[in-house]
């Protein structure tokens, strides 16, 4: 029986979030720079984003440029612009063939213009198609989400539309980049790094957490199919005991 086999659609997660790490280590153990791995990682997250749609996910969300990524070497930085850029315009074909809807969370207006637009055009020409959301999250981080959503809110209760007896777990969901998106589920890292570095720190309140030591660029389909067995066998308890979970 193959990976995918093992695999049951009635437990599948609705939504798998990925921190793809090791593209620069992978470049390195290869003798070449780390732009070099990032060309290559493009290939995991096309058979990534393939294998998840393929299979029943609904929501697949890549940390693909965190805030922080900023400080990196600008040589560094431009080069991975580029390549977002050409990705996402070599993808939108693939997208629609794949009736795959391309959305985005950070803080995208710091983009380069043309990446902003190019993006923007890209999810405007798939926002039809509904077989799977890849949601790519660019320029994020949890930190500057959850403090723009405080700053929203605390501008709400200035202006008198909201009091703050208000202020609930739902209310501040909903002023964060995610608002629409389901919580994930599964939270998968790569290249044997065991920390979320500021990613979705809200949503995986209670998600798995998955970690292999895998560099990126190696990650392919049945890497992403041992992860989703591994969740499949988890006892996922959300703060109860084994005896309150309901039984099947």
């Amino acid at each position: 029986m193959s990976l995918k086999d093992k695999i049951i659609p009635e437990k599948l997660p609705a939504h798998v979030a990925v921190i793809m790490d090791g593209n620069g280590r992978w470049a390195q153990k290869q003798g070449q720079m780390r732009v070099f791995g990032h060309q290559n990682g493009v290939k995991a997250v096309r058979d990534t984003t393939e294998a998840a749609a393929e299979i029943g996910i609904k929501y697949l969300t890549l940390y693909a440029f965190s805030t922080e990524n900023w400080n990196r070497p600008r040589e560094e930085v431009d080069a991975l612009m580029e390549l977002l850029i050409h990705t996402i315009n070599q993808e939108k074909e693939t997208l629609n063939k794949n009736n795959i809807r391309l959305l985005a969370i950070g803080d995208l207006h710091s983009l380069p213009g043309n990446c902003y637009r190019e993006l923007q055009e890209a999810m405007d020409e798939t926002s039809g198609n509904t077989r799977m959301s890849l949601v790519l999250a660019l320029s994020y981080s949890s930190r500057w989400e959850i403090t723009n959503a405080v700053r929203e809110i605390a501008k709400e209760v200035e202006q008198g539309k909201l009091n703050a007896s208000q202020i609930d777990e739902k209310l501040i969901s909903s002023h964060l980049n995610t608002s629409h998106i389901p919580d994930p589920e599964l939270l998968i890292r790569t290249s044997g790094e065991h920390r979320i570095s500021n990613f979705l720190l809200w949503q995986i309140a209670y998600s798995e957490l998955y970690f292999t030591d895998k560099l990126w660029p190696e990650f392919g389909k049945e890497d992403l199919y041992e992860a989703l067995i591994d969740y499949q066998n988890r006892e996922r308890r959300f703060g109860l005991v084994s005896e309150q979970l309901p039984k099947h």
